[in-house]
């Protein structure tokens, strides 16, 4: 018997017709598919979690983290009651689980947590009686029986999680896109669908800004083999299916252009030789939840170095700060910012078989008279940072050399 998961974002549980509407998408896939087990991961209805926060702060300049949780996690507890009313009014049985109920277990990070561990039982109770299981996204219990949630996308982590655990055959994610594009159609409009990606690009995609699904959520697929697809509420079709790459048809040199118009880059000039100031610096940063990107030292000599590495903007002011920190105990010069960066980066499986990639980036920003201040590299992807104003030019340019001007052949697996 085939287990299902399906996930409805905020936009597709908005109102309480868009809700009416999920409940009969969920009919649909029953009447065509009956016997099938399903589970339904809904998030808070669109806006409503930036509504709960805004109320806290209203309430309290700096919400307790842990209140904070309990205040938002009743978004999603609205959402699943309302759609599990809808769908036994179109007669699904179906019952509403809050994460608790679920036996969804985290860590104790409020706002942030990170799924431990999921007890099934209740879920395969739900599912042997033949009833959908509606269940909150974005949400989880701690050791001591406090709520949690999982940061902002945390549904898809959920719905990916849970279908792991249950080791089913598919997790669809609905969302107001229909898959997953070669780049961002906003800024490309000959951005091309993508039929099939791998799990593998797409984690990297997620990470270096394609805001399809949640980076972690990727992770999880990934890790556990669960096949994901990406496709929209409103306008249903095939998706895009996120799969192992062995299972790819194709396997293009370029897969996706992607993009963070929101980087910043901190430079600590005359760093002293060794690595014992990497050391202080970035362990100061790790404890402090600070994600570092892209790294280098330029003006390497025997007894200094300039060191630079990039940061998400939004805490950028406090990575300088630590940074300015650590100057004195390494007797270093300084640390200043510089908050006008893009990360442009082209990603693609077929890059592990191929060469020359690097080469044809870089004179296609050269064509721009872009400069590339930094640059990061995996098996398959190239980042640069660049000024912030050319992040759009680059993207285009990029596009049409990788993507528009391809010829159509594929990498023999």
């Amino acid at each position: 018997m085939a287990t299902v998961v399906k996930k409805f974002g905020g936009t597709s549980v908005g109102d309480v017709q868009r809700i009416k509407n999920v409940a009969a998408l969920v009919k649909d896939f029953l009447d065509k598919q009956p016997g099938t087990r399903l589970v339904v991961v809904a998030s808070a209805m669109a806006g409503e979690t930036n509504r709960l926060i805004a109320l806290a702060k209203s309430c309290v300049p700096s919400p307790d983290p842990r209140e904070l949780d309990a205040l938002l996690a009743t978004g999603e507890e609205t959402s699943i009651a309302l759609l599990a009313m809808a769908l036994i009014e179109q007669g699904v049985p179906a019952v509403s689980l809050t994460a608790e109920q679920v036996g969804i277990s985290t860590d104790t990070r409020h706002n942030n947590a990170q799924i431990t561990e999921i007890k099934s039982q209740r879920l395969e109770q739900v599912l042997s009686k033949g009833k959908v299981a509606v269940v909150a996204g974005f949400q989880g219990v701690d050791g001591d029986g406090n709520v949690t949630t999982l940061g902002r996308g945390g549904s898809d982590i959920t719905a990916v999680a849970i279908a792991a655990e249950l080791k089913a055959d598919a997790c669809y994610i609905y969302t107001d896109v229909e898959g997953v594009f070669s780049t961002d159609p906003r800024i490309c409009p000959r951005a091309q669908y993508l039929k099939e990606v791998s799990h593998e690009e797409m984690l990297e995609m997620a990470s270096l800004g394609a805001k399809v699904l949640h980076p972690r959520s990727v992770y999880f697929a990934m890790r556990y083999e669960v096949p994901l697809v990406v496709l929209s509420t409103f306008n249903p079709g095939p998706g895009t299916w996120i799969i192992k790459e062995e299972k790819l048809m194709e396997k293009p040199l370029v897969t996706g252009i992607t993009y963070r118009m929101d980087e910043a880059k901190i430079t600590v000039n005359k760093v002293p030789g060794g690595s014992k100031p990497l050391d202080l610096i970035f362990g100061r940063l790790a404890e402090h939840g600070i994600l570092v990107d892209m790294i280098t030292q330029s003006g390497v000599s025997k007894d200094s170095y300039d060191l630079s590495f990039t940061v998400p903007d939004e805490v950028s002011g406090q990575a300088l700060e630590i940074a300015q920190q650590c100057v004195p105990e390494l007797e270093a010069e300084g640390a200043h910012l510089e908050r006008d960066i893009a990360k442009i980066s082209v990603v693609g499986v077929g890059m592990r078989y191929h060469t020359g990639v690097a080469a044809k980036m870089f004179s296609v920003l050269a064509e721009e008279n872009i400069d590339v201040q930094m640059i990061g590299t995996s098996e398959i992807k190239i980042s640069v940072a660049v000024p912030r104003k050319y992040g759009e030019v680059a993207v285009r340019a990029l596009h049409e050399k990788f993507i528009e001007m391809r010829p159509e052949v594929s990498v023999e697996k």
